[in-house]
């Protein structure tokens, strides 16, 4: 198995109801911590950057 297979196999899980329901988790969980970490300080700036890498990830 190759790179190129290998590469082919993330995009085919990223793309898939599940993949997209990981994406999501962990992108919460991120922008929670960073949340947290800044006291809410840039909290619209965080959900914007959580949403942007949001719509490069995953099938929707």
């Amino acid at each position: 198995m190759g790179l190129d297979d290998l590469t082919n196999k993330a995009k085919d899980a990223m793309n898939s109801e599940k993949g997209e329901e990981v994406s999501d988790q962990g992108l919460d969980k991120a922008a929670d911590f960073a949340n947290d970490k800044t006291g809410g300080k840039f909290e619209d700036q965080i959900n914007q950057g959580r949403d942007g890498a949001d719509d490069k990830l995953g099938n929707e």
